[in-house]
């Protein structure tokens, strides 16, 4: 790999793992997320290690996607890696007692964000000699469980949109891969719970739940494999996490 690396979603979490993985091995990183401090702290942060360059990015605005994708400086046009991890899921309630506003956002962010950017973004990807597209979708793409409605449809989207990309670009030297995390402990739990950090601690407790370093791992590891090797899909979760019985509701007499 000699070009550079887009992450969005890059100020907590899998993202920012991610930046600080490749940070290491010293590739040019394009960082994005909605908030400005965070981006100036990272790049602080990873100054020294590599070069960066970071933009203030709320990936539901199409134009303001166009107007980052035309503001990324020659040095880092080149991008190599596209890491489409800006995404969230609001609420674990039932679909009765969910808010239609957390249903539209998890819409905007995990569905039309990941568009907007990949659709700006292929026409440099497909321009590489080799690149590769790495969708964060879930374990909840492939499994449903009470309280997912919204949040698993949308990550379904992500991982059979990466399937049917993986049929237009096949020869061309792009690859795309879903990967779908299952447990994993991080700020993306704490907004999900709307910050309620009691229950945060619950869900987690003694469950050995994958942590952001682990995903950063799988993904330097996806990019870094021979460009004749695509990873189409892969489900990884704790391993005190696993499928459970089939829900079954008793009629009652």
């Amino acid at each position: 790999m000699t070009g550079s690396v887009l992450i969005t979603g890059a100020t907590s979490g899998f993202g920012l793992a991610t930046a600080r993985k490749y940070a290491q091995n010293g590739y040019p990183l394009i960082l994005t997320g909605r908030r400005q401090e965070r981006l100036d702290d990272i790049a602080a942060e990873l100054k020294d290690q590599c070069e960066v360059f970071v933009y203030p990015l709320d990936v539901r605005d199409a134009d303001a996607v166009q107007a980052f994708v035309k503001a990324i400086p020659e040095a880092f046009r080149d991008v190599q890696v596209l890491v489409n991890n800006a995404g969230l899921a609001l609420g674990a309630s039932p679909a009765l007692e969910a808010k239609l506003q957390d249903w539209h956002t998890m819409i905007d962010t995990n569905v039309t964000g990941l568009v907007n950017v990949t659709h700006a973004l292929l026409p440099i990807l497909v321009a590489q000699p080799s690149a590769t597209i790495i969708n964060l979708a879930s374990v909840a793409s492939n499994w449903a469980y009470p309280g997912a409605h919204v949040y698993g449809a949308s990550k379904a989207f992500v991982a059979q949109f990466s399937r049917n990309l993986r049929c237009d670009f096949a020869g061309t030297g792009v690859r795309i891969t879903s990967l779908e995390p299952g447990m994993a402990e991080s700020e993306f739990s704490l907004v999900r719970f709307d910050g309620d950090k009691d229950k945060y601690q619950q869900i987690y407790q003694g469950a050995e739940a994958l942590q952001s370093e682990d995903i950063a791992e799988i993904i330097y590891w996806i990019s870094h494999l021979p460009s004749h090797v695509n990873i189409n899909s892969l489900e990884v979760m704790p391993t005190r996490q696993a499928w459970d019985n089939f829900k079954v509701v008793r009629k009652q007499d």
